[in-house]
């Protein structure tokens, strides 16, 4: 089962030739389920519909509550931005939690739960967007926590590990990643780890999701870092959810375009 999270940023910079550079890159990968954040709906038209509808893949989507301050970066308030979830299977089951933020800097982040219905078990799978203010870590703390009682509550039912995606915004040092993994700290709910897939890599792979080789990156001097993640529960029976390969992905132009600020994250996990 091929798991992707990436971060589409919204419609910023060429977002018209960035848009057929995403599907190009999706298609290569051959996802089976895709957690994406920063997806763009305007005039009728959705980000997340067309590419599933190009892919041949289900979709789930979740409008931000509070988009005004992202409108007002690109000075249009009529495009929405939000978290969608692609899936070769049906979506059988869907939530969408707002994630706590204070308002001197909440923008409505959000993450949403789809429950998909692979052959033999369901699979429940979230998305998530955490805040990018920098000195925000205890804010991210917060919403850690928010997202990890949400999985809590969605995650039964199956035998399959509950399948956690998403810009986190934090590196994985930081105390919000820490608390959502459940093993270097005490969990946000009692006895719920979620492995960070990245676990599984190759040491030496390139690991930066944010990475300045990226011109857009490039742009805000800022350090790269991995920021993206793929979260799994612990295996289920037989190895079921187990971790196959993880690596970054979308990580380069494609046909002189670069798709996104972000890099994705793939990893590939055992069907049992």
């Amino acid at each position: 089962m091929r798991i992707v999270t990436w971060n589409l940023w919204w419609r910023f910079g060429p977002w018209q030739t960035r848009q057929k550079a995403i599907l190009t890159a999706l298609r290569e990968l051959r996802p089976d389920a895709v957690g994406l954040q920063e997806v763009w709906a305007a005039d009728g038209e959705n980000l997340a519909e067309w590419l599933a509808g190009e892919l041949g893949l289900h979709c789930a989507w979740a409008p931000s509550p509070a988009p005004e301050r992202w409108r007002r970066r690109i000075g249009d308030a009529t495009v929405d931005i939000g978290n969608a979830v692609l899936s070769r299977w049906p979506v059988v089951d869907r939530d969408v939690l707002p994630l706590p933020a204070p308002a001197e800097t909440d923008d409505g982040r959000l993450a949403l739960y789809a429950r998909l219905a692979a052959p033999g078990h369901d699979v429940p799978f979230f998305t998530a967007h955490f805040t990018s203010v920098p000195h925000a870590s205890a804010v991210r703390c917060g919403q850690a926590a928010a997202l990890a009682g949400f999985v809590a509550r969605h995650r039964g039912g199956t035998p399959f590990p509950p399948v956690v995606t998403g810009d986190l915004n934090a590196r994985p040092d930081s105390d919000e990643v820490r608390l959502l993994g459940g093993r270097r700290t005490a969990p946000a709910v009692p006895g719920q780890v979620l492995l960070d897939a990245w676990e599984y890599a190759d040491p030496a792979a390139p690991a930066a999701t944010w990475d300045a080789a990226n011109p857009y990156v490039a742009a805000t001097h800022e350090p790269s870092g991995r920021i993206d993640y793929v979260h799994v529960g612990p295996p289920g029976p037989g190895g079921l959810g187990h971790v196959r390969d993880v690596r970054r992905a979308c990580d380069g132009p494609v046909d002189g375009v670069w798709p996104s600020d972000h890099a994705a994250v793939v990893a590939d996990l055992d069907e049992g």
